[in-house]
Parts: structure tokens; sequence; C-alpha cells
């Protein structure tokens, strides 16, 4: 236990007393302040400090800007065939493979040809018997004609004759449409391609037994080039659909889904004549070259269509303020202060906003700080921030941060 004697108490209170006294002093005056620099700002407004608006801005200009309507569409081939056999065999051969381009002609598959070799060949043979038979028969209608006109044979018995021959000519077409029948069924032995495009799944194997006029198809050719991208746009676009598509053909661009972005443009081709009444839309087409294949039957893309493309007023859309009296920009007068002025903006696309009523070319405008700016008073045009550099990227700077701690340690 540590003892303190009064006298020793009594010398450190007399001590700390003007000390206590002198830090009240400063508390109570650094309480009382109101100097600016001690407020760090004072009342500066909505421009700071009552100092300039510090702002970004943007040039009123001319630029080409399209008229467009946009959609979704989906792509379907011009051409498409479902390759069925249209006479029951066994499938003796596939001569193409799946995914593989063939043209218009091109032998697909082969069905087991020799059951109907052996029906032409009947046929054949039936056609020529009936040929002789015709034949004598066409001979004696001659020799009975002379024998009728000397009557040396009833007319009953020469008509006979006559009907016998005519019956004979009749079987003789019929014997000449099952020869041309069975060669035909013959052809079919051999499937070749209807049209030039892709081929898809196969569904049937060599040795299968197919049947004519199956359900099922055996291959789908498809036609990828060119091509149709279908979609649909409100009906209130038809009259101005029908006005601009009268006077030239319209370009079509869509964007098939994929890491590139690059469009395939093509021309609308084909406007229904009718709307849809459950959906309200119209549909339309658009044909494709597609010569390099990115687009692909039943795929989903974006659709632009340009109406037009004109010159006109633009300004960046980030400079449009949007009040409850309308729409309104701050103009950037000569001597530096900021002008409200009312817009009027007929479409905006992507940046940029088209505007038709209010700015005239070449003016400057406020695109970025318009919460700071006040009407006539002075703003301060800013530079856009540079894009930050990441430290790690920068060579050696990685290497001389080590050395400063190395140091610092």
């Amino acid at each position: 236990m540590i003892f303190v004697s009064s006298s020793s108490l009594h010398r450190s209170i007399h001590w700390l007393a003007p000390v206590a006294a002198l830090a009240l002093m400063a508390s109570t005056s650094g309480c009382g302040d109101k100097s600016p620099a001690a407020g760090g700002g004072g009342r500066g407004g909505r421009g700071g400090a009552g100092g300039p608006a510090p702002v970004l801005v943007g040039t009123v200009h001319r630029k080409v800007v399209p008229i467009l309507i946009d959609a979704i569409g989906a792509v379907e081939p011009i051409h498409s065939a479902m390759i069925r056999s249209q006479i029951t065999g066994s499938l003796m051969k596939i001569d193409i493979k799946e995914g593989q381009d063939v043209n218009q002609g091109d032998l697909l598959f082969e069905i087991d040809p020799r059951p109907l070799q052996n029906t032409l060949a009947s046929a054949e043979a039936d056609r020529e018997k009936i040929r002789v038979q015709l034949e004598n028969a066409r001979n004696q209608v001659v020799r009975y004609r002379n024998l009728s006109n000397e009557s040396m044979v009833s007319k009953e018995q020469f008509q006979q004759i006559q009907d016998n021959e005519r019956a004979l000519s009749a079987q003789a077409l019929s014997n000449d449409s099952a020869v041309a029948n069975a060669k035909l069924q013959l052809e079919y032995c051999s499937i070749r391609a209807p049209i030039a495009g892709r081929t898809g799944n196969l569904s049937v194997h060599e040795g299968d037994l197919v049947r004519a006029n199956d359900i099922g198809a055996m291959v789908t050719i498809n036609q990828l080039s060119p091509i149709y991208v279908t979609f649909g746009v409100p009906q209130q676009y038809l009259a101005i659909l029908a006005r601009y598509h009268s006077d030239t053909m319209l370009t079509v661009n869509v964007v098939p889904p994929g890491i590139d972005a690059t469009p395939e443009k093509g021309e609308l081709t084909f406007m229904d004549n009718t709307v849809d009444a459950s959906t309200g839309t119209l549909k339309l087409k658009a044909t494709f070259e597609n010569t390099q294949h990115r687009l692909w039957p039943a795929q989903f893309t974006t659709v632009a269509v340009t109406l037009a493309a004109p010159e006109v007023l633009v300004i960046a859309s980030s400079a449009v303020q949007t009040s409850q009296t309308g729409q309104h920009v701050f103009v950037v007068k000569p001597d530096n202060t900021a002008e409200l002025r009312p817009v009027t903006i007929e479409r905006t696309l992507d940046a940029d906003a088209v505007v038709t009523k209010g700015l005239a070319e070449a003016e400057v405008v406020v695109t970025d700080g318009q919460l700071r700016v006040i009407p006539g008073k002075p703003v301060e045009v800013k530079q856009a921030d540079a894009p930050a550099t990441d430290p790690k990227s920068e060579p050696g700077r990685g290497k001389g941060k080590g050395k400063a701690k190395k140091q610092e340690s």
C-alpha cells in the first residue's frame, strides 16, 4: 500500500488548476468560432460555395439517324423438303451423311430395285402380246372390209371384227400406261434431292424396310442460302410501312445471338395481306443471302427495319431533362452562364436524341452535372474523367511499392 502526504496532494492541486482553466478557455473559444474557415464551405447553394457549377458539355450537331422499327424474328428456310419414300422396299444404301450440303438432283437413298424390275419386265411382255394381237386384228379389219363390200360376209360379222380391233387398241394403251408406271416406280428406287440445301438428322439405316409415304421423314433438307427471317410488328406501323415500302426496298438488319454482333443485312420482301386478329400484329418477311450461314432455321434474332435515314439535329440523350412542364436542356451561353431551354425531342437512338425544336446547330448544352446548375448562374466546363489505371498493370509499380514498404519498416 502507497501513502500520499497531505502536503504533496495540496501542491498537485495547486499546479493542475491553471492547466484546467486554459483547457476550458480553448474549448469555449472553439465552440463559438463562426468563421468560414472553421465551417469548411459555408452557404453556397447548388453551385457549391457560391462558385460556378462544374459540368460536362456537348455540342448540337447534325447526324444521320435512321428511323427504325425493332422486333424479334425467327429464321425459317425459304424451301424445306421432308424426304419420304414413294415405294415400299428394303433400303440398300445411304449416299449422304448427316449435315451434308447437297445440290438439287443429288442421290440420297437407294432402295432394292429387283421387285420393280420384275414388274416392269412383266408389263413390257403383256404390252408386246397385245401389240401382236392388235396387229392381227387390224389386218383382219382390212381383209374383211373388202369381203363385206363384195357381200361375201355379213355386216354383223364385220362389225364384230372391228369391235375386237378397237378393244385391242384400248388394251394396248392400258399396257403402255402400265409399262410407264412400272418405269416410274423403278425410278423411285433412287431417291434424289428435290432442292439444294443441308441435310438434317437421318431417321433410317441401311437394311431398314421403308414404306410408301410413311409418316416420318427419312431426312429433312433445309435451304440455308438465301433464307427468310419472319417477324411481326404492331398494327399501328402498317401505314408508315406501306408508305416507305412503296417508295423503295426497305433494309432490314438482324443480329443473330452469339459473340459476333455484326448485323446481317437483307431486304423486306413480304408484307402479309391481313393483320393477325389474335395478336394485333402484321407478319413480315425479310430475305437474306446468308452466305456465311450465320442465320439458322428456327433461330431467334433481333430485327431492325430501316424506314429512312434522314440527317437531323442531335444532342446527347443525357442532356435532356424532364420536369412537370416538359423536356428541357441547359444551354451554355458564350459568357459561360446557363440558360434553361425547353426542347422537343422526336426520338432517341442509342446515345443520341433527335431535336426538332428549341436548339440550333453548334449550341453547347450541359450533358452531366445538371443538378448543380442554376439558370442564369455561371458554370465551369470540366473535362471527362479518364479511366482509372490499375496500378498492378503499370510496369514496375508493384516492385516500387514493395521497396517503399521495406524502407518504412
